[in-house]
């Protein structure tokens, strides 16, 4: 039977905290997670499938619930400033990703164009793209499991002006099939004179963030090692089993976490030998109890749900480049079922805010967001200013989709705070920092496609402090993706979640869905065999 989401804290605490555990005559280890977004519920998948007793301390009344995300970034395509050897990272974690939450997919193409106005030339993108291609064929012939995106000679493909005006003349297919029948409203609605040529059609997916919240509270349920404590606040960690504690050097063995659930008057305690701090933009607060210097930034950012009634069915992802915080910002619009569409636009007057961005200080390693957008993030948005943002995404996305100006702001949004280690706000590929000697771990995922690589590094590191052992097979299962809740769940198990997710955070139910998931034969591949 399906969990509700609001049962997840009863269903997943089996077991007291207090309690003491013995297998095989050996203590079991604990470790603690304080945050359930992507990092931290894809690290407790990790480590509670190894045998190890996982607590996760979440705020929010379910797991996954923070800053905006629409898109597997498979390849890193958006971001025109960032390395190669970087986009080629973002390839293999997405594909890696994939794997694991296989039913988050909104399979169908991105489509990709360079504005008249802008600098830059369509075809100073195709190095990239060649290097993107060879990378996922390599991918493929490590694993044949790998060919998650199609083929590798669909990965990107060109569309000049001459076909788009030849394509603009058919007629709309409501299901598109193939890429031509994916390109017909775009030839149609996107305004052809405001765009260069080629135009660029890569095989980058949607990911549906309510499937990732299910997909992540069903893992976990599968596990008696999972405690996941949501509706829970972690008021202090402190220092338990300490070698001189007052030298920089320091050694630290055990943690005690303080923490107070909503529904209980007594704040509890627990003690576990290993601690990882996985709170997103608030990961200072905790670096701060812990005594650790670190340099990084918070931005405050926000997507907006739109509803588009005239798009005469299914389209692509559509991404207009512009210069990040400029005026002319890139625009993207993100395919919903039901009409529904997510925009992101890339200047301050849309997803990017004047004075969202801050940075830590020497007396904090926390930056200090204004205070209007803690509010925002804790309360939920203010309706007059959620309502002007709206319209201006529906405005800055119609002037190039002229038809777009029919869309209605639905009073919703996607929103929430970003880290970013150190002081480069364009870095886009960051996983984790490990400190051994104190067996603290902080996740610093600026894109939640490395959250698992992120668990990987932890792994390797409770294995060299002797909290795992080495050579488990659940641990050569990971790289085989041999995921339990892949066995007793399928697509209908996570709408199902899914969509009582987004209703329970106040989103049209539609959302929670895709209008088209990674295709069977593909997932045969991916899930166990139960034999």
């Amino acid at each position: 039977m399906t969990q509700s989401p609001t049962n997840v804290q009863s269903q997943a605490v089996k077991r007291d905290a207090a309690t003491f555990y013995q297998i095989n005559d050996k203590q079991v280890k604990r470790v603690g997670i304080l945050g359930g977004g992507t990092a931290g519920a894809t690290i407790a998948i990790r480590l509670a499938a190894l045998g190890l007793e996982t607590y996760v301390f979440e705020k929010q009344n379910s797991l996954i619930d923070g800053p905006p995300m629409c898109h597997l970034h498979a390849g890193g395509n958006l971001y025109r400033e960032i390395p190669d050897e970087d986009c080629v990272t973002l390839l293999g974690q997405c594909i890696d990703i994939l794997r694991l939450y296989p039913y988050t997919i909104d399979v169908r193409p991105t489509v990709f164009a360079v504005p008249t106005r802008d600098g830059g030339s369509p075809e100073d993108l195709l190095p990239r793209l060649d290097i993107l291609t060879d990378a996922y064929r390599d991918l493929i012939a490590q694993d044949t499991n790998n060919k998650v995106l199609g083929e590798p000679e669909d990965y990107y493909q060109l569309y000049s002006q001459e076909q788009l005006i030849e394509l603009s003349e058919r007629e709309q297919v409501a299901i598109p099939t193939h890429i031509d029948e994916w390109m017909i409203p775009v030839a149609k609605y996107l305004d052809l004179n405001k765009v260069k040529f080629p135009l660029i059609v890569v095989q980058e997916y949607g990911w549906n963030i309510f499937r990732l919240a299910a997909s992540a509270q069903l893992a976990l349920e599968e596990y008696d090692h999972a405690h996941v404590f949501t509706n829970t606040q972690v008021k202090q960690v402190v220092a338990v089993d300490c070698t001189d504690c007052s030298n920089a050097n320091h050694h630290v063995s055990k943690w005690r976490i303080d923490y107070q659930q909503n529904n209980k008057a007594q704040a509890d305690a627990i003690e576990v030998d290993y601690l990882v701090n996985a709170c997103g933009f608030r990961t200072g607060i905790i670096d701060d109890m812990v005594g650790i210097d670190v340099t990084r930034m918070v931005e405050f950012k926000s997507s907006y749900i739109t509803h588009w009634g005239e798009a005469g069915g299914q389209i692509p992802e559509i991404i207009i480049y512009g210069e990040r915080g400029t005026p002319e910002g890139m625009a993207q619009l993100t395919p919903y079922p039901g009409g529904y569409f997510q925009i992101h636009g890339m200047s301050k007057f849309i997803t990017l805010f004047d004075d969202g961005l801050v940075a830590s200080t020497k007396e904090s390693a926390q930056p200090k967001l204004p205070a209007q957008y803690v509010h925002y993030i804790e309360d939920g948005w203010d309706k007059a200013p959620l309502q002007a943002r709206s319209q201006q995404a529906i405005d800055y996305v119609a002037a190039f989709i002229p038809t777009f100006n029919s869309a209605r702001t639905v009073g919703n949004a996607l929103y929430g705070g970003q880290q970013i280690p150190g002081e480069d706000d364009t870095l886009r590929v960051a996983d984790v920092s490990l400190y051994p000697n104190l067996h603290y771990a902080r996740a610093e995922n600026v894109k939640a496609s490395s959250t698992l690589i992120a668990a990987d590094e932890i792994v390797n590191q409770l294995t060299d402090l002797g909290i795992l052992d080495s050579n488990l097979p659940a641990n050569r299962d990971r790289y085989t993706h041999e995921w339990d809740y892949l066995v007793h769940n399928d697509s209908t198990t996570i709408d199902t979640v899914a969509k009582a997710l987004a209703s329970e955070r106040g989103f049209p139910i539609a959302m929670a869905d895709v209008n088209h998931s990674i295709c069977e034969t593909t997932l045969n591949d991916l899930i166990p065999s139960t034999v």
